[in-house]
């Protein structure tokens, strides 16, 4: 195989339509050095004054949702949270599009949950995006990955440095990358 006479990815030409990050200009730009002041610094550990703006810029967010230092957040309007979740230090909610998290979830530290991609198939390396939705108790390991589109259903668990690549079944532990279901979770 030649590979000059191979396709090669042109940058110059990708164009990420029909995508639309959702609000307006000044909303994203306002909520751009909110993310950046509040949220991805260790300076404010207030859980309740982050609650508070995840509201104001549109996310649902349940009660007693606790907030860690340093989470980033890319866009709030695309985010739900419900009752009694945790989200560690250093988490990255990388949300382009809907993530959707459960009651009960724990997000450990720097774990990231993706909802883009690009097509390495096309020249113009065309932006893929997908959801992601964590369902009721959850846990998602420290430096965990979950991809674009996948569900982990409920009470399902993706540990310590592990990527979920397909969707994980529920009341099961899934390790590796790709991650692999291990073994059933019993909660006693």
């Amino acid at each position: 195989m030649n590979i000059k006479s191979m396709q090669q990815t042109d940058l110059s030409s990708y164009n990420n339509h029909p995508f639309h990050p959702g609000g307006n200009a000044f909303k994203r730009v306002l909520w751009h050095y909110v993310n950046a002041v509040i949220f991805k610094t260790g300076l404010l550990p207030l859980s309740g004054l982050k609650v508070f703006l995840l509201r104001l810029f549109g996310a649902g967010v349940g009660k007693n949702v606790i907030l860690k230092p340093c989470v980033n957040i890319k866009y709030p309007w695309f985010l739900t949270i419900g009752d009694n979740t945790w989200i560690g230090e250093n988490v990255w909610i990388d949300n382009l599009v809907m993530v959707a998290i459960g009651a009960n979830v724990c997000i450990s530290q720097g774990a990231v949950l993706l909802t883009g991609s690009h097509n390495y198939k096309k020249t113009t390396f065309d932006l893929v995006t997908g959801g992601v939705v964590l369902e009721d108790g959850v846990w998602i390991g420290a430096l965990a990955i979950v991809n674009q589109g996948i569900t982990v259903a409920t009470h399902a668990v993706l540990t310590t440095g592990s990527v979920a690549t397909r969707n994980l079944e529920a009341y099961a532990v899934y390790q590796g990358n790709p991650a692999v279901k291990i073994r059933p979770r019993n909660i006693s």
